[in-house]
Parts: C-alpha cells; structure tokens; sequence
C-alpha cells in the first residue's frame, strides 16, 4: 500500500470570477492490483459575491418618533407643592422643661469630695472666720449648713448665712485636704491650725511641719496639685 499527499491545488472559475482552493487532506490508498483512489473536494463560491447588502437602508428606527420624548413622569409633580408644614406652629415639646441631668453628677469617687470628720466637713471649724477674722474658729452645733455632701459648722448665724450664699469662696482648695500631699499625688487629712490664704483662697495641710514644706514654693506645689485633683479621690488610701 502506497500513501501519497496532496500538494495545493489552485482552480480558476471559468468565467474568471472566483478562485476555489483546494482543502488540504490526509487520504488513504487502498491499493487493489496497481490502481489508487484519490479523493478531495473543492471549496465552495461565496455565495454573497456580487449581490447587494441586504441591510443597506433598512435602518428601522429612521423616521420614528421618540417614544420617551417630552414623557418625564415627574414633571410638575411635587408631592409637597402646596401643603402646609406639619410642623409650623407646633410648640417645641422640650420647650420649659428641666433638664434632667442639672445638677445631677454621674461621677463617684472612693473617698467624698470635702475632707469628712464624724459627720462635719474637715474637723468642724468656721472656715468662714479664717477670711473674716484670720483666725481659726471653731464651729458649733447651732450654726450649721449642708452643702457640697457634708456638714459645715460655723461659729456664729451670720458666718453661716455668708458660707451659704457663697460657699465656693469659703471652701477650701483640694476638698480641704492635705496641699502639700496633693501636689505629690496623695489624699491626707489636716489639722485646722494649718491654714493660709492665697489669693483668695483657702488651703490646708496636715500639720505645722508639712506646711513649712508647703510654703517653700506654694506656686509649684500649686501647679502640681492642681494637676492631680481630683484624680487623687479615687487613691485608695487617706492617710489620717
């Protein structure tokens, strides 16, 4: 059996108008005696060739009127035009009402924000005599006032009547607490012999010796205790 490949074959149409080529293929000879069988096929003419384009000038929307023109659903159409505001002249519901939280404090401390002995705030003294008279006074039983969560005792109805209009004047710094502790950060108790005014304001030390120390630079010591108060309530320790 003998194989034989097929090389190109060009074929011109008689009229000259086409050329067919011929495929390429793998075939098989079947050889019977000495004869060979060939066979192959030539393809087709395009048989658009020549003829005109079927979708020229069919466009078939040309001359058609625009569906959506001059069509906007929402023309004209406020649903508000016209209404009046549901909310005009309505009063304002919170209008007069308290607030509900004035006065009220969400913070709590471990230790009470003014320096507490028995029931009285500090050790019962007028600290209102300290401005008005320089002088440590101690308060009685007759003349007290609740302020601040404690009770304040006075030395006469007239100091009393004073604290109470104003007692942010007479109260002293740090809730009455140690100054010289407060300025290294911790919360300790005071003697009512230890007092000064600065500027206006009244502040306490534990005793005699630590205010000496207090006094050595009371700006810095100031600035220091300010800065730790009133974190230093939540310490948890008072030292007595």
């Amino acid at each position: 059996m003998k194989v034989k490949y097929l090389t190109t074959i060009a074929i011109a149409t008689i009229l000259g108008l086409a050329t067919a080529s011929v495929s390429y293929a793998n075939f098989k000879a079947a050889t019977n005696s000495n004869s060979t069988t060939v066979s192959f096929k030539i393809a087709e003419a395009n048989p658009c060739a020549g003829k005109a384009n079927p979708c020229a000038g069919k466009n078939p929307c040309a001359g058609k009127a625009n569906p959506c023109a001059g069509k906007n659903p929402c023309a004209g159409k406020n649903p508000c035009a016209g209404k009046a505001n549901p909310c005009a002249g309505k009063a304002n519901p919170c209008a007069g009402k308290a607030n509900p939280c004035a006065g009220k404090s969400s913070t709590t401390t471990v230790h009470p924000k003014y320096y507490t002995e028995k029931g009285m705030a500090l050790d019962g003294q007028d600290v209102v005599a300290y401005f008005t008279q320089s002088k440590l006074l101690m308060g009685v039983s007759q003349f007290k006032h609740n302020w601040g969560g404690t009770t304040w005792m006075f030395a006469s109805a007239a100091n009393r009547d004073m604290f109470a209009k104003n007692p942010e004047k007479y109260a002293p710094e740090y809730g009455g607490y140690c100054a010289q502790a407060a300025s290294e950060g911790n919360l300790v108790a005071t003697q009512p012999d230890a007092w000064k005014i600065v500027d206006g304001k009244l502040y306490l030390n534990y005793d005699k010796k630590v205010q000496a120390q207090w006094m050595g630079d009371i700006p810095g010591h100031i600035a220091l205790a300010n800065k730790n108060w009133p974190a230093i309530l939540n310490n948890k320790e008072l030292f007595r």
